[in-house]
């Protein structure tokens, strides 16, 4: 994990019309949590959170620096949970999780493919899918990675790449299920539907019905 540095302030209010203030003023409110500890609420500038994600990503150890009255507290935080304004495609409060560096904690990890294009699976007319977008894993937050790279260039059609497979650092324990699958190759062209022709059409003949002619009755005998 990269290691950023992160200036924050102190929240005394809370509630939905003091953060919708502080959004207004381009601050993001935010909370800090930590195992035995009471939460802190907190806000941090949005364009500061922006440019941390957009070059980091959310998998990374923030020296947090929490200005407190005239003082400045500093604590190491990850990134728990962030939440998004939908509408106006903006963030809209942050978790923050307190950690100590050499106690492990468990993350989840993005799972990221490389060598797609030159798989055979996909030259042949396959398609690679995405079974995991993450897994989790348990590490000292010095060894969590970014995202975990699977590589792809040798999938043919009907391979795929379980959790088992994955490469991961030392001292990093995955947590998710072994057995699933994170990525396969999988055949999708359409199915060729077989069309019966008819080589011969059944004519059926009408039944003829014949009726006899009634016969003529016997002419009266003349007088």
């Amino acid at each position: 994990m990269e290691r950023v540095a992160l200036n924050a302030q102190i929240r005394k209010e809370s509630g939905k019309s003091i953060a919708g203030k502080l959004r207004r003023r381009g601050l993001i409110p935010a909370v800090i949590y930590g195992k035995n500890e009471e939460p802190m609420a907190i806000a941090t500038d949005r364009r500061e959170i922006v440019k941390l994600l957009r070059k980091q990503g959310e998998n990374v150890i923030i020296d947090l620096n929490v200005q407190k009255d005239a003082n400045t507290v500093a604590t190491t935080v990850i990134i728990k949970d962030i939440q998004y304004n939908i509408l106006k495609e903006e963030i809209s409060h942050i978790d923050f999780q307190h950690v100590k560096l050499t106690e492990k904690i468990r993350v989840y990890v993005p799972l990221t493919t490389k060598g797609g294009a030159a798989a055979p699976g996909v030259k042949e007319g396959g398609v690679l899918e995405h079974i995991l977008r993450e897994i989790e894993i348990e590490a000292l937050p010095t060894n969590i990675p970014k995202e975990i790279v699977i590589d792809v260039s040798g999938l043919k059609i009907g391979d795929a790449v379980h959790v088992a497979d994955l490469k991961v650092g030392e001292g990093i324990e995955i947590i998710t299920d072994v057995s699933q699958i994170a990525v396969l190759v999988k055949f999708t062209a359409e199915e060729k539907v077989e069309t019966v022709e008819k080589t011969e059409e059944e004519t059926i003949e009408p039944e003829v019905i014949k009726k006899k002619k009634a016969e003529e009755e016997p002419a009266e005998e003349k007088k």
